[in-house]
């Protein structure tokens, strides 16, 4: 009887732990992360990874093989299948936040996969808006970004609409 009672006890307690990855090897994980606090045309905001990581359970699928899962993906497992875990976890840890600045072009070696790899804004998009549509979430750019006044400049939008003079009569003012 004490024997069932122990392997269903340890049954359970694997089960929790695979439940929550990060816990399960031991990682810290922030609830909030502010992203975008670069940006000139958009606003920073709160990304609720506690939801997130509630909803997908694997953390690979947003952060590769950074936070200790197996390489899944078929092209990095080609140089990748023995990588260990890193301590990075970030997008910022592997993508750079200017891909096409000269420093980052004379850095890149030809003979290496990783010369198209995006800058950090094109990953997380790739990233978010291909999970998003698959399970229909939120994928415009004002469902996630408030934008700055310099935002709507740019975009004509907002205070910064442009104000539509009535046409005159005839073919459209012509």
């Amino acid at each position: 009887m004490h024997t069932k009672r122990f392997w269903l006890a340890g049954i359970m307690v694997v089960l929790l732990l695979a439940a929550v990855p990060g816990l399960s090897l031991g990682i810290s994980v922030p609830d909030n992360v502010t992203l975008n606090s670069q940006s000139k045309i958009y606003e920073p905001f709160q990304f609720n990874h506690a939801k997130h990581i509630q909803l997908t359970n694997e953390c690979s699928d947003c952060h590769h093989h950074t936070t200790g899962t197996l390489m899944q993906d078929p092209n990095c497992i080609r140089c990748h299948r023995n990588s260990g875990a890193t301590q990075e976890v970030s997008c910022k840890g592997c993508h750079v936040a200017d891909p096409f600045s000269a420093a980052t072009l004379k850095s890149k070696d030809p003979k290496t996969y990783h010369i198209d790899k995006p800058g950090v804004k094109a990953a997380m998009h790739i990233t978010c808006i291909g999970c998003h549509k698959k399970a229909s979430g939120p994928t415009g750019c004002l469902d996630c970004h408030s934008r700055k006044k310099e935002g709507d400049a740019l975009y004509n939008s907002g205070a910064y609409t442009p104000k539509h003079k009535p046409a005159k009569s005839g073919h459209g003012g012509h």
